[in-house]
């Protein structure tokens, strides 16, 4: 990617239209630097700057992980609420963390949204921000046509209600069902290596 994409990342993020859904194309063998680029960018820079709070999705890593990243970032644990559909299946569900509610199973998609929901509902905050992380995980625990009634249902809540959306996606596995959904529910890509902006 030829500029930076922390900044690119935030740059994008702050030119979505209220209630926006930006898509994040990360790469498979750059997995834990592009990672880390869209923590920086969306829960550092751009929370941090509109003074959002944030709701992360969590089906791929678990919350304790992610929560020991962002602090290694210096961003503030307590603006960040977890939903954790991955730890109990992973036997990484011991360790509770504060703003935390978990889920069985990634398949559990209400519960998902109804947790949702209630970090929504719980802070006042004007800004909300949703990072679902990832649809690849989704993907292997989920059948397609139910996958694509959830991300319809979720992102149309969210943008009616001006939260801002962000999903990733690792883009050498994300199959063409997966690249449709996301086509429809996103109004921006950024795609990582490649020094392109896509729009969706």
């Amino acid at each position: 990617m030829s500029e930076d994409p922390v900044t690119l990342i935030a740059e994008r993020l702050r030119n979505l239209p209220e209630g926006g859904a930006l898509a994040l194309k990360m790469r498979g063998a750059h997995y834990a630097d592009d990672y880390l680029a869209a923590l920086a960018s969306v829960f550092r820079d751009f929370a941090t700057e509109t003074q959002a709070y944030s709701i992360y999705v969590s089906v791929t890593n678990p919350s304790t992980l992610v929560r020991s990243l962002l602090e290694s970032l210096d961003i503030p644990p307590e603006r960040v609420f977890f939903v954790d559909a991955i730890s109990q299946i992973l036997m990484a569900g011991q360790k509770k963390i504060p703003n935390a509610s978990y889920v069985e199973s990634p398949t559990m998609l209400e519960n998902i949204m109804l947790r949702v929901e209630y970090f929504l509902r719980k802070n006042a905050s004007p800004r909300k921000l949703v990072f679902l992380d990832s649809v690849n995980s989704l993907a292997i625990h989920n059948d397609p046509a139910i996958l694509s009634e959830f991300f319809h249902i979720l992102v149309n809540n969210l943008k009616s209600r001006g939260v801002t959306i962000v999903i990733l996606a690792v883009a050498e596995e994300t199959g063409p069902e997966m690249e449709n959904i996301l086509g429809l529910v996103c109004d921006d890509t950024v795609r990582f290596g490649d020094g392109s902006e896509v729009p969706s």
